[in-house]
């Protein structure tokens, strides 16, 4: 989350106006993530989450993140839903952006990742993929294969400036997953995001998943290998197995995978690694004025994708 709107107090009474919550008490921006800009609201009636699209989000996406949200709440998965407006609708516009306000969650993302963290959050991607089983809408993949095509185009030039030779390891590695990318798996509505902060804990145990504006249909294997780079690596960016096996045992005793997924998720791990090596690069080399958030260190995810390459087997990850 992140603040690039700024939203009057004359701005935000009359969009409120529009909803029956009473009168605004605070509102505070949000800055933490990347993409929309976000305040925690509090009116008479109780806490919100106000978020203004900015423009990597599409608008013609948000009715499929809205419309999940509202699905895996029905079926009992501990998400934020959309509040509807006194017209029943949930999407509105405010200060020239499509906006929404959606129900705040009680909780705390994990600043510091242990092994139950990773359990709980393996045990919560299984449910939300199952959860998400009969949702009827569905949306490409935008920072798959084409995606990252386009991003190692659009940061070619200035790649070196990170990390010397890094154009040239990011044209390979595309090149090489390409060729191995496993296109015949068990796919799905993937949360596609999942890092510690988009997951709470209370009293060690998941209180609620927040964030789904990356959500897609993929590969759900592919969700599972986000989460071994997100949860699974130290503030040095060194793979720790305990973590990882914590992870994929709960994931796999809520949803087993079968054996196609064990077997490619060595170059599902690499393939997320380089996915957000790519939007990291590419957000750090175009850093936008005005936000209250530093983009975050693409190097990072250089380190972790040059561990995956050397994984051949399923079983280095804890299967």
């Amino acid at each position: 989350m992140a603040v690039y709107t700024d939203v009057s107090d004359g701005e935000l009474t009359r969009f409120v106006a529009d909803y029956d919550l009473g009168a605004v008490l605070a509102c505070k921006g949000i800055a933490e993530g990347v993409e929309n800009s976000n305040y925690l609201i509090q009116t008479e009636r109780a806490s919100f989450i106000l978020t203004l699209y900015e423009k990597r989000v599409k608008e013609a996406d948000l009715p499929f993140f809205l419309g999940l949200m509202e699905h895996l709440a029905a079926r009992g998965f501990s998400c934020p839903t959309p509040i509807k407006a006194r017209d029943g609708g949930v999407l509105r516009r405010l200060c020239g952006r499509p906006a929404v306000l959606i129900s705040f969650l009680e909780g705390l993302w994990p600043r510091t990742v242990e092994p139950f963290h990773c359990a709980g959050v393996g045990d919560a991607l299984a449910r939300f993929h199952l959860a998400g089983a009969d949702f009827p809408m569905r949306r490409a993949n935008d920072l798959s294969l084409p995606g990252w095509h386009r991003l190692v185009d659009a940061t070619r030039a200035r790649a070196d400036e990170v990390a010397p030779g890094l154009a040239r390891e990011l044209a390979t590695e595309l090149a090489a997953l390409e060729a191995a990318w496993p296109r015949d798996l068990p796919t799905g509505v993937c949360h596609a995001d999942l890092f510690p902060d988009n997951v709470f804990f209370r009293d060690e145990a998941v209180s609620g998943v927040i964030d789904f504006y990356f959500a897609c249909t993929e590969a759900l294997a592919y969700d599972l290998a986000i989460c071994l780079n997100a949860w699974c690596f130290d503030d040095e960016a060194r793979f720790n197995p305990v973590k990882a096996t914590a992870l994929v045992q709960a994931y796999q005793a809520r949803r087993p995978l079968s054996e196609a997924e064990r077997r490619a998720l060595p170059i599902l791990a690499r393939g997320s690694a380089l996915r957000f090596l790519l939007t990291r690069l590419y957000d750090w080399l175009n850093q936008q004025p005005g936000a209250l958030v530093r983009p975050k260190d693409p190097r990072e995810y250089l380190q972790k994708l040059r561990f995956h390459r050397t994984v051949r087997h399923a079983e280095d990850y804890g299967l």
